[in-house]
């Protein structure tokens, strides 16, 4: 069977990277996939449906357009690394978080212990959480295997 990983999260370091070549390393069968992680990108997304005077509805029409992508990927995927770094907050990894756990799709949760008060209720509903990319790559490994 191949599984479909979605990546949420944090955008600002290679964590992905390390998942991808890990799983690759190990030969698991995994397909990986996420939202777009290129910030200027993502903010600009629902430009093309025309200007806004008001940074709100820029805002309000690139995250429904984003959406299309996020929901999709969430519903086909098997399961999700949600990464929270410590430099930014990630307001749509938590709300990607929830929507994995309203669909009953399991999640991972990936973040330093600094933060793990403030993400209780995030961790409380993953599966699993790690703190580093390594332990990811040796969770889907397990679950792939």
């Amino acid at each position: 069977m191949q599984w479909t990983v979605y990546l949420s999260g944090e955008i600002h370091t290679d964590w992905r990277e390390q998942i991808i070549e890990g799983c690759a390393a190990a030969g698991l069968p995994v397909n990986f996939v996420s939202p777009v992680t290129d910030h200027a990108a993502s903010d600009a997304a629902g430009d093309v449906l025309g200007e806004e005077g008001k940074s709100f509805w820029r805002d309000h029409k690139s995250s429904k357009v984003n959406a299309i992508r996020t929901k999709n990927l969430i519903e086909k995927s098997d399961i999700a690394v949600i990464r929270f770094g410590d430099k930014y907050k990630q307001w749509n990894a938590a709300f990607d978080a929830g929507f994995c756990a309203a669909l009953g799709k399991p999640y991972i949760t990936l973040h330093d212990e600094s933060i793990v008060h403030p993400l209780k209720e995030v961790d409380a509903a993953a599966m699993a959480w790690a703190e580093e990319p390594a332990q990811v790559v040796e969770v889907l490994r397990y679950v792939v295997s």
